[in-house]
């Protein structure tokens, strides 16, 4: 809003400083024509008169303001081409996995039940084992093989990565040319002034604001670069497989998605979907419970006593792991 007042305020952008013989009209007639043109009149090395324009710094507010409109492209596409369909499967998945969790534990009390007035129990751990989950597993094998929301993720993340880059280059810019222009020579011969002899040929002017551009310049830059790795290590996640969040499911009874699907090329909207899931993982209150029962095989002293997916359920549903020994 500085930067806004300092344009739209009258006098306030630029300090010029004509002869003492120039009354209040005139001298601000000297402030306006000098900030219309913005233009700078020196020599260069060799002694010849050389013109520099110095718009950049009147437009840049302006750019800025583009800039901010365009950073908010990619969040519009990713919101009304991805989000829907993505929260969906989202809702769907971890919905699954918790009835899933839940299916298990109601499994193993059932079949303890009954192994209790059977006189064959392995039979039932066998049964027990072929346990499946058909609807869950094959919407992820599903997942696996269409790329629809992983071209929109890629899309929005290069849409980013040009943005950030195209902006960083035009502030480096700007400050290659005009970082230290804050003074300037303003010519107000034209016109009929021409021919006026107490008009000096060049004009010192002064930028009121330029403080404020090397500031916002030098602050909009330092977090565009800091953004460009965010975003490249962003994108680069899909570069392979989340296998630590659905390793941990894998002690459910024929959950092996791991080991028999995941064999493909990572670039695919399961992998996409496990990348969301990991962030939104406390929402899935199964999967703390099953994390809490992995931590304990790893600290179990004699781990041979947790070593099936049926020991490990056995400990979900509150019971002693008595699956009969071979």
């Amino acid at each position: 809003s500085l930067w806004f007042n300092h344009l739209l305020l009258p006098g306030s952008q630029i300090s010029c400083f004509p002869p003492t013989n120039f009354t209040g009209k005139q001298s601000a007639y000297v402030d306006t024509a000098c900030w219309d043109s913005l233009l700078h009149h020196g020599l260069d090395t060799e002694g010849h008169a050389v013109t520099k324009s110095l718009w950049a710094l009147r437009v840049f507010p302006y750019s800025l303001l583009v800039v901010g409109v365009l950073m908010y492209l990619p969040s519009l596409l990713w919101r009304y081409a991805a989000a829907p369909s993505l929260r969906s499967d989202l809702l769907f998945v971890m919905d699954e996995l918790d009835k899933s969790y839940n299916r298990s534990v109601r499994l193993v009390q059932h079949m303890r039940k009954v192994q209790q007035d059977s006189a064959e129990p392995e039979r039932f751990w066998e049964e027990y084992e072929s346990f499946e989950f058909p609807l869950l597993e094959r919407y992820l094998i599903c997942k696996q093989h269409t790329h629809s929301l992983t071209f929109i993720f890629m899309l929005r993340n290069l849409l980013l990565l040009v943005l950030l880059a195209a902006t960083c280059l035009y502030l480096i810019f700007l400050h290659l040319n005009i970082a230290f222009q804050d003074e300037f020579s303003c010519s107000i011969k034209t016109g009929l002034l021409q021919v006026e002899p107490h008009i000096p040929l060049l004009i010192p002017c002064k930028l009121a604001f330029f403080f404020i551009f090397q500031l916002l310049s030098l602050t909009v830059g330092g977090v565009y670069v800091l953004l460009l790795p965010v975003v490249i290590y962003n994108a680069l996640q899909l570069c392979q497989w989340d296998k630590g969040l659905l390793s941990v499911y894998e002690m459910l009874p024929a959950f092996d998605l791991l080991s028999r699907k995941m064999l493909t090329c990572p670039l695919n909207d399961l992998n996409l979907l496990l990348l969301f899931l990991r962030a939104n993982i406390s929402q899935v209150t199964s999967f703390s419970r099953l994390n809490a029962v992995s931590a304990l095989k790893e600290a179990a002293p004699n781990q041979g006593d947790i070593d099936t997916v049926v020991d490990f359920m056995t400990l979900l549903a509150g019971l002693e792991t008595t699956k009969p020994k071979h």
